[in-house]
C-alpha cells in the first residue's frame, strides 16, 4: 500500500486525505499549528492518522507522496529533507485531477482570480453541472471523491501551481500579472511570472489559454516562450480577432467564426478591472457554449464576492466599503481607482515588500485621511505622510472604524483595502473583512 502524507490539515488537506484513504493510499496528516475541530472529526470519523502541533519525521520520510498545503513554505527545513529524499511533492489540485476526467477551467493571476471564478462559475451553472474549487469554497479532492461534477472552475494560486507535474486544464485563465509574494521567490518577480504560466505548461493545441492583452508582463512573456494552446486574449484598449475586446460599451467576444455581444451598462461589477473579469468569465462560457442570453442575464444579476469592493453600508450618507481581499498594492490600485468621493482610506498589514508609488497619483487626488491598522505602519508613513492632512496609526478595527467616521463627512466614502496581508492582526483576510463590517455595523 502506497503511504499518502499531508502537510496541513485545513480545508485542502483534510480533502486530500479522504480522496487520497478512497484511492486506497496508507495517508498521514501532520500539521505544525493546531487542526481545526471540525477537520479533526473528520479525520477521526475516517479512521485517518494525524498529528498537530508537531512534525514526526520518522513518519513523514517514508512517504511515497507528500501533499504539502500551499501555505508551507519550500524553504521549511522538513520540505527541503523530503525534496532531498526523493519524494514526489504535489498540490491539492495536482492530487486530485488525476482522479476526474471533468474539464477543468482553471483561473490564476495576481488580482481578481477570485471575482473571474466566482463570476465564471455563475455563468456556468445555469446550464452546467460544474463546482468551484481551488483557493475557494470546499476542498477540489473531496468534491471530487463526493460529487465529481463533470466541470469545475478552479481558482489557483501560484503557490499550487508550484507543486504541479501533469496538471491539464482544459481552459487556463491568466487575469494579469503585478508583482506579488516575492518573499516565497526569493525576491525575483521573473520567479513568480515563470510560476503563474505553469497553468499551461502541459496545455495542448486541443486547450485554451485566455489572458489579458494589455498585461505588459504578460505579452513580454509569450513573445519569449512557447505556448501550446489556442491562445484568446481580451482587451480594454485593442480590437481583437480572436478573443474578446471592450468598444463602445460593449463587450465583443469572437471564437473562430461565433461572435456574441454584450451590452455593460446593466453589469452590476463596478470598475474598468471587473469589465476584464467579465470578459474573462464570459469567454470560458462562449467556449463551453453557454447561451449568449444566460450570459448576458448572469452578468446582470452577479452579486460580486465578499471582502472585495462590497458596500457594506451607508450611515449619514457616508458609504463603507469592504476590499479587504486587496492583499497587494495592485489590488488597491483598483479599489482607489473605482473610488468617486473624497476617500477616509484605511491600509496596512504585513508588508510583502510593496512599493507603493504607483498609488501616489489616487491618494493625492482622492484620499482626504489615511488611517494605518497594523504592528508596523513606518513605511506608510514614509510614503503617504506628506501626502494627506490627516495620518492616523491603530492597531484595532473597531478603533479604526470610530476615527474613520469622525473623518468622513457626506457623501464621502470609508475604504479598507489594505493593499498587505492580514496575519499580524487578523487570522487571515476574511478575518479582518468581517471584523470591518461588524465595526460599520455597531457604529
Amino acid at each position: 500500500m502506497k503511504k499518502l502524507v499531508i502537510l496541513g490539515g485545513g480545508e485542502s488537506g483534510v480533502g486530500t486525505a479522504l480522496l487520497g484513504k478512497a484511492k486506497g493510499y496508507d495517508v498521514f496528516v501532520s500539521d505544525r499549528g493546531k487542526i481545526k475541530e471540525k477537520y479533526k472529526d473528520v479525520l477521526l470519523n475516517n479512521e485517518i492518522e494525524f498529528e498537530d502541533e508537531q512534525h514526526t519525521e520518522l513518519k513523514i520520510l517514508n512517504a511515497d507522496v507528500v501533499m504539502k498545503s500551499p501555505g508551507i513554505p519550500d524553504k521549511v527545513a522538513l520540505v527541503k529533507q523530503i525534496r532531498e529524499a526523493g519524494i514526489k511533492v504535489v498540490s491539492e489540485i495536482e492530487f486530485a485531477s488525476n482522479y476526474t476526467d471533468a474539464t477543468l477551467v482553471a483561473i490564476t493571476g495576481s488580482n481578481g482570480k477570485t471575482t473571474t471564478a466566482t463570476l465564471t462559475h455563475h455563468l456556468l451553472k445555469q446550464e452546467l453541472d460544474v463546482g468551484l474549487a481551488g483557493n475557494i469554497g470546499d476542498s477540489f479532492a473531496k468534491q471530487v471523491l463526493e460529487k465529481n461534477h463533470d466541470n469545475y472552475v478552479l481558482e489557483v494560486s501560484s503557490f499550487q501551481l508550484d507543486d504541479i507535474h501533469c496538471f491539464k486544464p482544459k481552459i487556463a485563465v491568466l487575469t494579469n500579472l503585478t508583482p506579488d509574494h516575492l518573499d516565497r521567490y526569493d525576491n525575483r518577480f521573473e520567479n513568480y511570472i515563470a510560476s503563474k504560466f505553469r497553468i499551461v505548461e502541459n496545455q495542448t493545441e486541443d486547450d485554451f489559454f485566455i489572458y489579458d492583452a494589455d498585461d505588459e508582463v504578460i505579452l513580454e512573456w509569450l513573445q519569449n516562450h512557447q505556448v501550446q494552446s489556442k491562445k484568446l486574449p481580451f482587451s480594454l484598449t485593442k480590437v481583437i480577432d480572436q478573443g474578446a475586446y471592450y468598444k463602445d460599451n460593449k463587450i465583443i467576444i469572437t471564437i473562430d467564426n461565433n461572435q456574441i455581444i454584450m451590452p455593460t451598462e446593466n453589469i452590476t461589477l463596478e470598475g474598468k478591472h471587473n469589465v476584464k473579469n467579465a470578459m474573462a468569465a464570459s469567454t470560458v462560457a462562449h467556449l463551453l457554449k453557454i447561451r449568449k442570453q444566460t450570459i448576458r442575464e448572469s452578468l446582470e444579476n452577479f452579486q460580486g464576492v465578499e471582502h472585495r469592493l462590497e458596500h457594506v453600508l451607508k450611515i449619514n450618507k457616508v458609504q463603507y466599503i469592504n476590499d479587504s481581499k486587496a492583499t497587494n498594492v495592485n489590488a488597491t490600485y483598483f479599489a482607489l481607482e473605482s473610488m468617486d468621493a473624497p476617500t477616509v482610506w484605511i491600509v496596512g498589514g504585513v508588508d510583502k515588500g510593496n512599493d507603493y508609488k504607483e498609488l501616489f497619483p489616487f491618494v493625492n487626488e482622492k484620499v482626504k485621511a489615511i488611517i494605518c491598522l497594523g504592528v508596523d505602519n513606518g513605511k506608510l508613513f514614509e510614503a503617504f505622510g506628506n501626502m494627506v492632512d490627516v495620518i492616523i496609526e491603530t492597531q484595532y478595527m473597531s478603533e479604526a472604524v470610530k476615527i474613520a467616521y469622525k473623518l468622513a463627512n457626506a457623501g464621502d466614502n470609508v475604504l479598507l483595502s489594505p493593499a498587505c496581508a492580514s496575519f499580524d492582526l487578523f487570522e487571515n483576510y476574511e478575518d479582518r473583512g468581517r471584523q470591518f463590517k461588524n465595526a460599520v455595523r455597531n457604529l
